[in-house]
């Protein structure tokens, strides 16, 4: 019989995380606990005392001076109690030092280097100090696509031998009947295949104004279109880009047309997905991109900027534009709104793109890289 190989897996990030990141973690945790056997234990190591999200700064300090004493002294001493082997990480800080086990981090994109301005001065010396320094002892680095691998690589200097690529997954989101979905679109005045969808924090990086500018020319031939944004504007300042959003509509004079969902319920999301007409993402700068597989996943056709990670998760089953030229993106969107066949051609597509994503292929994949690591 295999000796027992005991992961522990830091889920404080629960408690505070959004979007993708939690995504990640929440659909992970259940697909490692299907796993477990007579040769694989997960411990599941969080907090006893519950993160402080408010803004209050002086509670806000101290909660960053908690994250490191659980990062640097607490997280070590759990792993080392519980018996296991590897600490697996996935907010980009592990501890630096090893109490008889082996670290693997998740480095989830290099944002920290190429957007240094989105971050207090504090997390950023944090990151250098502890996250980096974490990340060379660490027995592998987790990234998400090859061009984060290039990314974190470039700025750290870590050793691509290091970087392991495991691609991520969509969000176990599950279709919601005619009934709800009827309600969920009278809410918001919306009736289906009748719009575009964009869905994600507002940050400056997802290149939402553009977007709204895009979609003024395209309002020229399809007036009835309308453009849902579903997301929350970031909780920190830096990064924030929902008073430019809200400029963009203002001079394009879209204020009716531009529908704002906030956040929403996974059923919800589920609901706003399954009625789009397409999906556009024109981020400037991404790791992964999760909603381009949700877009799959719900018979979207589905279009990307040109740059970053976007074409190489997306692959031959989306249509790219270039996010700096707004007529580019215009025309691109308007192409396949007017080309039912190529909508088509492209949902086929996404289908079989979606294949190759999944969060069971990447437990998988990852409990593999743990046994190789010890």
């Amino acid at each position: 019989m295999a000796k027992l190989l005991v992961i522990g897996v830091d889920v404080r990030d629960l408690r505070v995380a959004q979007t993708g990141t939690k995504t990640y973690l929440e659909e992970l945790c259940a697909q490692f606990k299907l796993l477990e056997s007579d040769e694989l234990k997960f411990q599941f190591l969080d907090v006893s005392i519950p993160v402080y999200t408010g803004k209050q700064k002086l509670l806000k300090w101290i909660e960053h001076f908690r994250y490191q004493l659980w990062k640097q002294l607490i997280l070590p001493v759990k792993a080392w109690s519980k018996g296991c082997q590897v600490l697996f990480c996935t907010d980009n800080f592990a501890p630096v030092i090893h109490l008889g086990y082996k670290t693997i981090p998740v480095f989830h994109d290099a944002f920290f280097f190429e957007n240094p301005e989105h971050y207090g001065k504090l997390w950023l010396w944090l990151y250098h100090q502890t996250a980096i320094p974490a990340g060379k002892r660490a027995a592998y680095i987790v990234v998400p696509t090859e061009y984060s691998k290039k990314q974190i690589n470039r700025y750290t200097q870590i050793p691509p031998d290091q970087l392991v690529v495991i691609p991520e997954g969509p969000k176990s989101l599950d279709k919601i009947g005619a009934d709800n979905s009827s309600q969920l679109l009278a809410r918001y005045n919306l009736s289906s295949g009748n719009y575009l969808l964009h869905v994600g924090a507002m940050y400056k990086r997802k290149n939402i104004p553009a977007l709204i500018h895009a979609f003024k020319l395209i309002k020229t031939t399809h007036p009835d279109l309308k453009l849902v944004l579903s997301g929350s504007p970031p909780s920190k300042n830096l990064g924030n880009d929902f008073e430019l959003i809200q400029n963009a509509i203002a001079e394009t004079d879209l204020q009716y047309d531009v529908i704002f969902t906030g956040y929403l319920s996974d059923t919800e999301l589920t609901g706003i997905y399954q009625h789009a007409l397409l999906y556009v993402f024109p981020s400037i700068n991404e790791g992964f991109g999760i909603p381009i597989l949700e877009a799959f996943k719900y018979d979207l056709p589905v279009l990307v900027a040109n740059n970053t990670c976007l074409p190489e998760v997306g692959g031959d089953a989306v249509v790219t534009f270039d996010p700096f030229d707004i007529a580019n993106m215009a025309a691109q969107i308007n192409k396949v709104l007017n080309d039912a066949e190529l909508r088509s051609e492209m949902i086929i597509k996404g289908r079989e793109r979606l294949k190759l994503f999944s969060w069971k292929i990447a437990a998988e994949q990852l409990v593999e890289l743990f046994r190789k690591a010890v």
